[in-house]
């Protein structure tokens, strides 16, 4: 972020924006391999020019390393059954498609959740995985509030609960000053302030909003001002 804006030689900004995950350009183009709706190449790459694809990984990785990724990305109940079926499915046969793994997937899945497809997480969890998305974010929160100049302000919308608590938690830390331990003789006064102050409670969107665009259905905006 500081390398991209100081070649526009811009040294702060008055805002940053994040909207994490992927783009509906980027679902409902077959060809990246992200959506289970239109069968494609198993990518799901954010970059296609670098870094290993899903189908790669999902060809190599051991069955415990699947199920831990599955679990811990996708929040999938259904990890184990669904790392073995991949497993199971890969000895047949190359799994190279999305519409492969959604259909391998979808037959592990016992039960699903009312209008989610049972490739929903896992899906989900191969994506994180292969773009390392929550070790992008922890990342780039820092330097976003770096590049902002007092007054200020970042603002993150984040699609599912793993983003939302690390974007809560950062803004919550480093919104909180210092803290010394008990007696320590300073005055309040000369403790550093916070880096930024939390502006108003998460805001998520209304009936409304979901009716004209249903991919906004488990947003999250959180918003901060720099000290």
């Amino acid at each position: 972020m500081k390398a991209a804006l100081a070649a526009r030689n811009i040294d702060r900004v008055a805002g940053v924006l994040l909207d994490l995950g992927v783009s509906s350009p980027q679902l409902d183009t077959a060809q990246r391999g992200f959506s289970f709706m239109r069968d494609g190449p198993l990518d799901m790459r954010m970059d296609t020019t670098r870094g290993e694809t899903a189908a790669e990984w999902i060809a190599r990785a051991e069955e415990q390393e699947l199920r831990e990724v599955i679990w811990r990305h996708g929040e999938e109940r259904f990890a184990k059954q669904v790392a073995g079926a991949i497993v199971a499915a890969r000895q047949l046969q190359p799994i190279e498609t999305t519409g492969q793994l959604a259909e391998i997937v979808g037959r592990a899945v016992r039960t699903r959740e009312p209008g989610q497809h049972p490739a929903t997480r896992t899906f989900q969890a191969l994506r994180i995985h292969v773009n390392q998305e929550l070790e992008e974010l922890a990342v780039t929160l820092p330097q976003a509030v770096e590049v902002l100049e007092p007054q200020g302000r970042l603002a993150v919308i984040s699609f599912h609960s793993l983003e939302d608590r690390i974007v809560k938690n950062f803004l919550r830390d480093t919104a909180t000053a210092d803290k010394l331990p008990k007696n320590v003789p300073v005055r309040a006064k000369d403790i550093p302030p916070a880096p930024i102050r939390l502006v108003g409670k998460a805001i998520k969107p209304g009936e409304a909003e979901i009716r004209s665009n249903p991919r906004a259905r488990s947003a999250v905006l959180r918003v901060a001002e720099k000290n």
